[in-house]
This record gives structure tokens, C-alpha cells and sequence, in this order.
């Protein structure tokens, strides 16, 4: 199965890893499967081809050298909030926790090495049809509660707060929230905050 066209050309993944000969064979599993691949062996490296190429997608070893994968996660994040979508790679760290701290630095999958190349590419593909699909049908579903839900979080406000602010149950806040990241396609407050501000679903604060 070859790749879904994006923007009328193939889709290009961005693969950030300082193993030259990892590289070169995701290198190859992508191009086969149709994607066209952007390697870089630094996370200063795959910052600056990501700000020239805009990649459909990055995947992103969690450890580089210098520059971490966490902090090249979360600059990645700050740029292009939570269109780009990023699969953390590791060899290293693969117990839960480890996957959880990845999701909540703002990646979208945590992927651990060695997989197989086939679940690899179903979850490229996956993630990067979610992303391409127009975002208008999935910011319109907001309810008029939603967006008020969602401005105060983007003002900083904790669910408590946000309970408090607008005079309702914790547990019926966070079943808002949960709706909000549904509708939006995001797994955290983060990401939900940063397609907020992208699509102007809130104000920015002063």
C-alpha cells in the first residue's frame, strides 16, 4: 500500500536518530511504502530540516545526544503545535512509565525498538491521515461549553478552577475535557490548547 498523497505530493516523515544504519533501513521502509524520508542524525538537525521541509510527521528517537528527544518534542510542539504529528522511538526506555511520559511531553505514539516495520507504517499512516483530514468539521463540533471550558484552560486554569469558574461538578468538567480532546483528535491539554490557539477557538490572554 503506497502512502496517501499530502498537499499533492507524497508525504514526507521526518526521522530523527543518531544511528546512521537505523536511518538508512527506516529510511528505506518508508520510501517503499511510498512516504518520501527526511533524515537527520541530530535533534539540531531534524529542528532545522522540520522549520525548512514542514514533514507530515516526525519520528523521534528519545535519546539523542546534545539536544534530547524530549526537548527537540517540545520545541517541535512550541512551533508547530499539535498539526505536526510526532512518534517517539526508543530502545532504551520502554516500560510504561516511560510511554507515559512521552505522551504527556506532547507526542502523539511511543513506539519501542525493535518493532516491526509493518506496525511502524500502520501507525505512520494512521496518525497522518488523522492529521491531513480538514479540521473545520472537528472545531465546529465544539459546544458553546466547550469553548468556555476550553478558554479557561488555555488560560492556565486547573479542572478545579475551571469547576469552580463556571459553577459545576469537578467530575462534569472533566467529562467536558475529555470531549474537547476527543473532538479535537488530541491526546492532552496541551496539544488541545495549541489547536485551539491555531484554529482561534479562544482569545489569547494579555
Amino acid at each position: 500500500m503506497s502512502a496517501e498523497p499530502l498537499f499533492g505530493t507524497a508525504a514526507q516523515v521526518l526521522v530523527i536518530d543518531d544511528d546512521e544504519k537505523f536511518l538508512e533501513l527506516v529510511g528505506l521502509t518508508l520510501r517503499e511504502a511510498g512516504y518520501e524520508p527526511l533524515l537527520a542524525v541530530s535533534g539540531s538537525a531534524g529542528l532545522e530540516a522540520a522549520r525548512t521541509e514542514r514533514p507530515a510527521l516526525v519520528l523521534l528517537d528519545v535519546h539523542l545526544p546534545l539536544v534530547s528527544g524530549y526537548e527537540v518534542c517540545r520545541l517541535l510542539r512550541d512551533e508547530f503545535g499539535a498539526a505536526l504529528p510526532i512518534i517517539f522511538l526508543s530502545g532504551e526506555r520502554k516500560q510504561t512509565y516511560d510511554r507515559i511520559a512521552g505522551l504527556l511531553l506532547g507526542a502523539d505514539d511511543y513506539v519501542s525498538k525493535p518493532f516491526a516495520p509493518d506496525e511502524l507504517l500502520a501507525r505512520v499512516r494512521g496518525l497522518i491521515r488523522r492529521t491531513a483530514a480538514t479540521p473545520t468539521g472537528r472545531t465546529a463540533s465544539l459546544t458553546a461549553r466547550e469553548r468556555e471550558v476550553l478558554q479557561l484552560l488555555a488560560q492556565g486554569l486547573t479542572q478545579r478552577e475551571i469547576s469552580e469558574s463556571l459553577v459545576i461538578a469537578p467530575k462534569t468538567c472533566g467529562k467536558h475535557i475529555e470531549r474537547i480532546l476527543d473532538k479535537l483528535s488530541v491526546h492532552s491539554r496541551a496539544q488541545a490548547i495549541a489547536v485551539a490557539y491555531r484554529e482561534e477557538l479562544v482569545t489569547a490572554v494579555r
